[in-house]
Formats: structure tokens, C-alpha cells, sequence
């Protein structure tokens, strides 16, 4: 009895993140960076559909609407919780967990030296509410036309319309190639 007491009390020991856990990871990476490119593709079609039909206000709306509803369709479609994160956040819902604000700031560590372009994704399998995840993360660098509504410059309408939309927005002030965040997914181990 006192030897199954103690080799009970040495299980409950181990970390929560330590798993034995079998998964063909890069098939998995290979799922996670397809969401990605699918959500890019959403998004930016969206955008540009958004900019044809009313310019920078119109498109800025979509991104507003349209962003959440893509990230909550890949979800439902896929085992994936999809969805982006940045530690200058526009919506405060997308701010980052523990998890992904210590890959974010890796993240802005590979920027500032020189090496987020060729290496802009990281993944590992964690705890995560008591449970085994894959984690995984893929970094968006500011493009030229992010700038319209992120830049330095911002025009006084658009402006405006974003004080209206977010009333907390910390996501302007970037220049090209800028980090502005990152596409973040997770899946359940043995799910």
C-alpha cells in the first residue's frame, strides 16, 4: 500500500507539460501551415474585394468583420483552434497568452537580429489547460499595403474610423517589414 502512495505522489510530480505523447509532427506542421496560407488568402481577398467596393473604410471594415469569421470557420472546419495574436493589439481579443507572447518576443529577438525572414514559425507540443496541444505559430511581417491602416501615416478618416471600431488600438505606427504578429493554432493531442 505505501508503495503505491509514494509511486502516486511521484506521478503527480511531473510537470504538466512532460508527455509522452506519439504524433507525425511534421504532418501536423504541414495541416498548421496550410491554415495559415488558407486564412492569408481569405483575408486578403476579402481585403482587396473590400478595397474595390469603398476604398481603405470599406476595406478596413471587412478586415474588422471578416477576420474573426475566417478564424472561427477554420475552426470549425478543422481540429485547429485558428486565430491571430500581436503584443500591439488593435481588438483585445487578440491578445496573447503566455505561450504566445514568449514566441512573439522570440519572434521580435529574430527580427532585430536579421533572421525572422528565413525562420518565421515556431511549434511545440505543451500543456495547455491540463492537457497535451501542439502549438504552433507563423510571424506576419507589415507588407506595403498593411501600412494604409498600421503605418506611421495614417489618413484622418481612416483614422478616425479606427478610434470608432477599436477604441484601444495599439497597431499603428509600423513601417514595411515590421513584425505585426503572428497567426497562432493549437490542436489537442489525442483528439
Amino acid at each position: 500500500m505505501i508503495k503505491k502512495i509514494v509511486l502516486a505522489a511521484v506521478i503527480c510530480s511531473v510537470p504538466a507539460s512532460v508527455y509522452a505523447v506519439s504524433i507525425d509532427q511534421q504532418s501536423w506542421v504541414a495541416e498548421a501551415r496550410e491554415l495559415v496560407k488558407k486564412f492569408g488568402h481569405k483575408l486578403k481577398r476579402a481585403r482587396k474585394e473590400g478595397l474595390s467596393e469603398g476604398g481603405e473604410s470599406k476595406a478596413l471594415e471587412v478586415c474588422h468583420l471578416k477576420a474573426p469569421d475566417i478564424a472561427i470557420e477554420l475552426s470549425d472546419e478543422t481540429p485547429w483552434t485558428v486565430r491571430r495574436t500581436t503584443m500591439q493589439t488593435r481588438d483585445l481579443d487578440n491578445a496573447p497568452d503566455k505561450w504566445e507572447m514568449k514566441v512573439l518576443e522570440e519572434f521580435s529577438r529574430r527580427k532585430k537580429e536579421g533572421q525572422l525572414k528565413s525562420n518565421r514559425e515556431f511549434y511545440e507540443i505543451v500543456d495547455y489547460d491540463g492537457q497535451p496541444y501542439f502549438r504552433y505559430m507563423r510571424a506576419i511581417l507589415i507588407t506595403k499595403s498593411c501600412l494604409k491602416c498600421h503605418g506611421e501615416h495614417i489618413r484622418a478618416q481612416v483614422s478616425s474610423q479606427l478610434d470608432s471600431l477599436y477604441p484601444f488600438d495599439q497597431a499603428t505606427g509600423y513601417r514595411e517589414g515590421d513584425l505585426r504578429g503572428a497567426y497562432t493554432l493549437r490542436r489537442k493531442i489525442g483528439d
